[in-house]
């Protein structure tokens, strides 16, 4: 009976991993490459102006003139690419699947229940 449930946890966690692969890396591929929901929030109030030198602006008051650039910015998968390349979302996915599934599989195995000695 024991077996039977850890073929059954071990084909879930399979599958549930499987899943998770196609939706980071074909499914990204898919999605809008300028979301702009918290964008438009966060630009209430203000005008986006545009100079010569293609460098913008924000005219009025709004959140978005307080933003600054976050410190992983410049990181290897910043804006869902890979080294900001382009059409490198599906594989920026699949290395976050994967980094995610390490860390949560490391955890859970560390936190695990012990039998009692």
């Amino acid at each position: 009976m024991n077996t039977t449930r850890n073929k059954r946890n071990l084909g879930f966690l399979l599958g549930f991993l499987a899943v998770a692969l196609i939706l980071a890396g074909v499914v990204s591929y898919f999605a809008d490459s300028d979301p702009d929901g918290l964008d438009h929030a966060t630009l209430q109030g203000c005008q986006v102006l545009t100079n010569d030198q293609n460098v913008e602006t924000l005219e009025g008051t709004c959140i978005a003139q307080n933003a600054k650039e976050h410190r992983m910015a410049s990181g290897p998968l910043a804006d869902y690419k890979v080294d900001g390349g382009e059409g490198t979302t599906g594989l920026a996915g699949v290395i976050g699947v994967a980094v995610t599934v390490v860390v949560a599989g490391g955890l859970f195995w560390v936190l695990r229940r012990r039998p009692a000695k």
